[in-house]
């Protein structure tokens, strides 16, 4: 694994395989609850098929890999960037054949589930990586597959976690899944109490999800006027730019070429795009 990937910078500190590996070292994990969340054990306890491909990434000290296969499930990959805890977690479940641990980059995986689960991984990850987040979870569901789990719904004064709000969540998963709930959990544990939102998201079919390069904005307003530009080309039905306007997420119901996406924004000369993966 490249120890460079998911490096970003929060203030002074790169938020990096050592970072993470440095918190579990020192077992500053305030985010660990313990436990498996109530919200996410319960809608555990409503999937049926126990041979259902799982993944858990950002996986943590896995109260929710351990929940699930005390409930028998068969199929369960976890994954994490801190070796430290990946080799902790090795240990806990060595000899379990129904689990699958990987120290690696979440974003370089590769494999295809029924199910991701989501918790408290989107909000380790800078907003900068949120397009890149919605690209990989796309492409790692099978068709109908089902990203769930917890989002926060408000803010931090300090990160991570980073946060964010239902309004923005719609649209930054707009047409890339179908939204089957995204709704206040409302059994939360009390420090996280009406700051969650629980959501199943289905991956939505017959759409290409691609994410792509982007030089020469400066300021958000030029990212409006970029992003309404592709939005108005054919077959485009969501555009979505990252905070630091370096890469843009574009679904759409047909492959866009890249010479079409490049006429779109030839009105000024600074900008230029690529694709991605």
């Amino acid at each position: 694994m490249n120890n460079d990937q998911c490096s970003v910078v929060s203030g002074n500190k790169p938020l990096d395989q050592n970072y993470w590996d440095g918190q579990y070292k020192a077992k500053a994990t305030g985010w660990d609850l313990g436990q498996v969340s109530q919200p996410i054990k319960e809608y555990f306890d409503t999937l049926q098929n126990k041979n259902c491909s799982i993944l858990i990434p950002g996986c943590g000290n896995n109260y929710e890999a351990e929940y699930l296969l005390q409930r028998g499930f068969t199929n369960i990959t976890v994954i994490d960037i801190a070796p430290t805890l990946v080799q902790d977690i090795k240990q806990k479940f060595a000899g379990n054949s129904n689990i699958k641990i990987i120290h690696g980059d979440f974003f370089e995986h590769q494999g295809q589930y029924d199910i991701i689960i989501e918790q408290t991984f989107f909000c380790a990850l800078p907003p900068t990586m949120r397009q890149k987040y919605i690209w990989k979870m796309h492409q790692l569901l099978v068709e109908d597959g089902i990203l769930g789990g917890l989002l926060f719904n408000r803010s931090f004064e300090l990160s991570p976690p980073f946060g964010g709000s239902q309004e923005e969540y719609g649209k930054l998963f707009n047409s890339a899944f179908d939204f089957l709930k995204i709704d206040v959990a409302r059994n939360s544990v009390l420090p996280r109490a009406n700051s969650e939102l629980f959501i199943e998201f289905k991956k939505s079919s017959n759409v290409k999800v691609n994410l792509y390069q982007f030089e020469g904005i400066a300021c958000a307003s030029s990212m409006t006027a970029v992003t309404t530009k592709f939005e108005g080309l054919n077959d485009v039905l969501n555009t979505s730019m990252s905070t630091n306007f370096a890469e843009v997420l574009i679904v759409s119901k047909n492959e866009i070429h890249i010479e079409e996406l490049q006429k779109a924004i030839s009105y000024d000369e600074k900008y230029s795009i690529t694709k991605s993966y």
